[in-house]
């Protein structure tokens, strides 16, 4: 029993030896009779003993139980300990003091009431405990498929706190009036109905708390529930695949939590089949246009990964940090292979030329980057926008954007050229620079970092290029990683 759960037990069984002594002269004139020693002695003995055995059977019945079998053992535990002491005190009464069945019976049903309201309370408590322990060791029960649902728990405590408390008024009436009878003559009525009425609110006093605190531990069980389901819903609602909610209880609540975590299993592996199915066929169209063009599927490997780098050292950057969050990062890496998907449409004659263009030529290939766009935007008319189309639209199309808006195809200008088109740009003109073109030679990086430097500004965003400078030896890792001679 925890420490929580001790503090509990022994607020009941105090309230309970207190409660039974005062509860017994209300009800019993037997027990009225005897002096207060006579009550109060055998009910804190009987309770003592039975505080005793209960932390020494809770330990092997309760705690040394499987965590599912734990509630409900702990409820049997607690009101078969009550049901023990009022039998005893029942029969204790009857053999020392000779009192008649009548008597030893309002004695139980005083003593079973406390002990079936501290029954419940310690159980949920148990319950609690069960629910952290889970949540500690992600050790998920076992839902019942025929359990006792929490509608009819509340039912049947409802049911049982209803009759407890019609009995005892019961009991309460018949002793008043027989004690009316008795001493009519010698008290004044308004003092005897002033008794009666001290004698039901003492019940009242009794009963209402008990069954307030019962109340309140099921709505605590339930809001723990509840907030551990809408907490791992809104994280679904949100992206987060990587929550589960603890199966702790084996009800219908358990049985709830582990379908909510079937379909969060269920649904990440149908994600991540998604996501893989799109990586394939983005690199296959990637290499696809790659090959028709004089460069390598190396290529696409090296710029995504540039990419990736500057996105990576530029999103503590306040200018871009608001851009740059790990997700969209992501998708940057994905969706850089198809900046050059416009090529495509491109005719071999202009596209595989190997020596300089003509103005016109140069005119017709520099359409690859609208057509790259165009053919985005009629899968996001499709399929419907999502982030990652965005980005390969947004990539495909501005990448040869320029920062003083002499770039194309729409002459865009600093930042209303979007973030993905100004990376993409530095990636690829750096990658088209240190590699070897049959119309050019391989230029070293040094030579590169030169030709980059001097676009800042004109060309490319000074700050991605103040970015490249920081990183320019992982670029460099980066090129010989994936050389084009590397497969």
């Amino acid at each position: 029993m925890t420490k929580y759960a001790t503090l509990r037990s022994v607020i009941h069984y105090l309230l309970a030896g207190i409660i039974v002594p005062i509860y017994g002269i209300q009800v019993c004139p037997f027990i009225a009779s005897l002096r207060p020693d006579q009550v109060i002695i055998p009910v804190v003995v009987a309770l003592g003993l039975q505080f005793g055995v209960g932390n020494i059977l809770g330990k092997s019945v309760v705690n040394g139980a499987p965590l599912e079998k734990q509630t409900r053992r702990r409820f049997i535990l607690e009101i078969s300990l009550f049901v023990a002491s009022a039998l005893g005190l029942a029969i204790y009464n009857t053999i020392a003091h000779g009192f008649p069945l009548t008597s030893g019976l309002k004695v139980f049903v005083g003593i079973f009431g406390l002990g079936f309201f501290a029954a419940i309370d310690l159980a949920l408590e148990r319950e609690r405990h069960v629910g952290r322990t889970i949540e500690l060791s992600k050790a998920d029960l076992d839902p019942q498929k025929v359990y006792f649902p929490l509608s009819q728990r509340v039912a049947f405590f409802a049911t049982i706190s209803v009759v407890m408390l019609i009995t005892i008024f019961m009991l309460l009436v018949i002793k008043d009036l027989d004690w009316i009878v008795e001493v009519g003559k010698t008290i004044p009525l308004a003092e005897a109905r002033i008794s009666i009425i001290k004698e039901f609110m003492f019940v009242l006093a009794v009963i209402l708390p008990h069954t307030l605190n019962v109340i309140s531990s099921y709505s605590k069980n339930l809001n723990l529930f509840l907030a551990h389901e809408t907490g791992a819903l809104s994280n679904v609602a949100n992206g987060r695949l990587d929550v589960r909610v603890p199966v702790s209880t084996t009800d219908e609540f358990g049985l709830m939590a582990k379908h909510t975590n079937t379909m969060i299993a269920q649904l990440k592996n149908y994600i991540n089949e998604i996501a893989l199915t799109r990586d394939v066929t983005i690199l296959s169209l990637a290499s696809l246009a790659e090959a028709r063009d004089n460069e390598t599927g190396q290529h696409i490997l090296r710029t995504q990964r540039y990419v990736r780098a500057l996105a990576l050292h530029l999103q503590p950057h306040p200018s871009f940090s608001d851009v740059l969050n790990d997700e969209t990062i992501d998708l940057l890496y994905k969706s850089a292979p198809l900046h050059d998907i416009g090529k495509v449409g491109i005719p071999d004659n202009i596209l595989l030329k190997p020596g300089k263009h003509t103005d016109e030529e140069f005119e017709l290939m520099k359409t690859h980057a609208q057509i790259g766009g165009d053919a985005l935007k009629v899968a996001e008319g499709k399929l419907g926008s999502t982030s990652f189309l965005r980005l390969a639209r947004e990539i495909a199309e501005t990448h040869h954007e320029k920062w003083d808006g002499s770039g194309y195809p729409n002459g865009l200008r600093e930042t209303d050229i979007p973030v993905s088109g100004r990376l993409m740009a530095v990636a690829d003109v750096y990658d088209a620079l240190i590699s070897a073109r049959v119309y050019k030679p391989a230029f070293p990086h040094e030579k590169a970092m030169e030709i980059i430097r001097d676009g800042a500004g004109s060309h490319f965003d000074p700050d991605i290029v103040a970015a490249l400078n920081n990183i320019e030896e992982e670029f460099k890792e980066i090129a010989k990683a994936f050389s084009d001679g590397q497969h």
